[in-house]
């Protein structure tokens, strides 16, 4: 017994002298010494764990941003694939087992990652609005300051802006249904044409359609109501249900990707698809994957408008590199080569005004889309996205509620 006190007492100051040591080692990464950053980030490797289920995205990172941090600072940028559950899940790991040095430095997360990553302290901050590049960035616009309701307050940096549209061959599909009323009318006369993939996108859309039975485009603002959401969901799944005779497969299976619904919208099999970077259009079209007739729209209630973001693991083994790495990607140069109509397509978070005069004039000169829908087109019908627990709730309820119905 004794023997069993002396190894839990000398278990507890261990963890009291490695927690002083982390804190330590926190304090020591000044972000305002921003020449010590640079320095100690210099030859080292940075690990990223990101999705990597778009063709545009990951060529950015494997022909601009891998090669542009190696040449700049020899910084080596090694990319794995994860997204939410999976780095929540590692970290939720590495937590348990108390790993001080974990295997990733920086994540791409937004939303109910975010908020699951500040539940269990998986993040390292506040250091996004210290950043040098920072001074280009509104933290006070509500679509980067604000992600799922949830202030971001250092604790991540944004690092692409984006809204959630439609996608539609507007040759065979002339005017797409925006209401939950005219996607009744449009299942029913054209079977088989429509689905709702079960990942992020397929209960963006669901927001969409639970935003409109809440009876306006600011419906879902605010902290999760229960109550609320067991009103607006009840009548969400009832329509679905109720539905499901028209959609693909007759609403027996469900795609469980959205790059999924992409493709059968190439083959035309489906008359509608969706997604987020104004649905991707611009990028498929010119890969001739979409024809040049494709289109992308808005619920006339609005879709969601967010922010994704970049940050750094609580027990990052390289926060000097992931910072340094960070900045960059944040700097006029990377975020202009990421707005490329031609590569990853993806709007700037940058305020443009704040921009030194040359970087001002190129983002201005840009190349525009051709085909996919811009931001500005797309901003009257702009809508929060609702708190992270309505997504959790719905990929939990979709699936209980609807595909094992």
């Amino acid at each position: 017994m004794v023997k069993t006190l002396v190894i839990k007492l000398c278990v507890f100051f261990l963890f009291v002298i490695w927690g002083c040591s982390n804190q330590s080692s926190i304090q020591q990464t000044d972000i305002s010494d921003w020449s010590s950053i640079d320095s100690l980030s210099r030859n080292t490797t940075v690990h990223f764990m990101m999705w990597q289920g778009s063709p545009a995205v990951n060529k950015y990172i494997n022909s601009y941003l891998i090669p542009e941090v190696k040449k700049r600072f020899n910084i080596d940028l090694q990319i794995s694939g994860g997204q939410g559950p999976e780095i929540v899940q590692l970290l939720m790991g590495e937590k348990q087992a108390d790993v001080r040095s974990g295997q990733v430095d920086m994540v791409w997360i937004n939303g109910e990652t975010f908020f699951q990553l500040r539940q269990i302290d998986g993040l390292w901050g506040p250091f996004a609005d210290q950043l040098p590049n920072a001074r280009y960035i509104d933290f006070d616009d509500p679509y980067i300051g604000i992600d799922f309701q949830q202030p971001i307050n250092g604790m991540e940096a944004p690092w692409g802006n984006t809204q959630f549209a439609l996608v539609y061959d507007s040759i065979k599909l002339p005017n797409p249904p925006r209401t939950l009323d005219e996607l009744s009318q449009f299942v029913k006369n054209s079977p088989g044409t429509f689905t709702i993939s079960n990942d992020f996108s397929g209960m963006s859309m669901l927001k969409s359609m639970l935003a409109e039975l809440g009876g306006s485009p600011t419906s879902l603002n605010g902290p999760f109501e229960e109550q609320k959401y067991q009103t607006l969901s009840t009548q969400l799944w009832d329509w679905i249900n109720s539905h499901n005779p028209y959609f693909w497969k007759k609403g027996e299976t469900f795609p469980r990707e959205h790059t999924k619904m992409d493709q059968m919208f190439a083959s035309g099999e489906l008359l509608i698809s969706y997604g987020f970077n104004e649905g991707g259009i611009e990028d498929k079209v010119i890969q001739g994957l979409f024809p040049t007739s494709t289109r992308g729209y808005a619920w006339k209630n609005g879709t969601v408008h967010n922010s994704n973001y970049l940050g750094i693991t609580y027990n990052s083994p390289n926060r000097t590199g992931a910072l340094q790495v960070i900045n960059f990607m944040l700097s006029p140069e990377a975020q202009l080569v990421k707005m490329d109509v031609n590569g990853m397509n993806s709007n700037t978070v940058l305020e443009i005004d704040r921009l030194p005069e040359e970087w001002r004039e190129k983002f201005e000169q840009a190349t525009q889309r051709q085909y996919g829908p811009t931001m500005k087109s797309l901003a009257p019908y702009s809508i929060q996205e609702p708190a992270p627990e309505y997504m959790l709730r719905l990929f939990e309820d979709f699936r209980k509620n609807v595909i094992e119905k």
